[in-house]
C-alpha cells in the first residue's frame, strides 16, 4: 500500500482550475512541428467539391475541419442537396483538376491557402485558412467561390 504522502490519489494537487483547464484545452502548434500542408491542401478542396456535389458525407472531412469551418461546410451542403432534390437531379461525382494552388504563411502555425480548380461547368476558387492545433493541421475557415 501506498503512503498517504506520496500517494496520487490523496497528494493535494498543485494549480487551479484554470491552469488544468489550460492544460487539457486546444494547444497551438508550430509550423516547424507539423507536416506539409500541401498534401492536405489538396485532398480537403476535393473533399469540399464532393461534399457540395453530394457523393461524400461531411463527416469524413470533420477531423481536418474547425468548428465554424464544419457547421458552415454542413449548411452549404445541406442547400446544395435540396436544390438538387428540387431540381430532380441526382448526385454525380465531380471530375475537378486543380490548375493552381497558393500558400502563405502569415504567421507561425498559420498557413493560408486558395486553390483554383477547374470543373465541368466552370472554375472555382478554394479559400482556406489552416491553424496548427494540437499536433495537426486544423481547416478553420473554407470558403468557395
Amino acid at each position: 500500500m501506498a503512503h498517504p504522502a506520496t500517494d496520487p490519489i490523496t497528494t493535494p494537487r498543485s494549480g487551479s482550475a484554470l491552469d488544468v483547464a489550460e492544460y487539457f484545452a486546444p494547444q497551438r502548434t508550430s509550423a516547424r512541428e507539423l507536416p506539409d500542408v500541401s498534401p492536405l491542401v489538396k485532398n480537403l478542396t476535393i473533399g469540399v467539391l464532393e461534399v457540395l456535389a453530394g457523393v461524400r458525407d461531411v463527416d469524413q472531412l470533420a477531423r481536418w475541419l474547425g468548428e465554424d469551418a464544419y457547421r458552415a461546410l454542413v449548411t452549404r451542403a445541406n442547400l446544395s442537396a435540396r436544390a438538387r432534390s428540387a431540381r430532380g437531379v441526382a448526385a454525380v461525382r465531380p471530375a475537378h483538376t486543380i490548375l493552381s494552388e497558393r500558400l502563405c504563411e502569415p504567421a507561425d502555425g498559420v498557413v493560408e491557402a486558395v486553390v483554383i480548380v477547374s470543373g465541368p461547368a466552370r472554375t472555382r476558387a478554394v479559400a482556406m485558412r489552416f491553424e496548427g492545433w494540437d499536433g495537426r493541421w486544423r481547416a478553420n475557415s473554407v470558403a468557395l467561390l
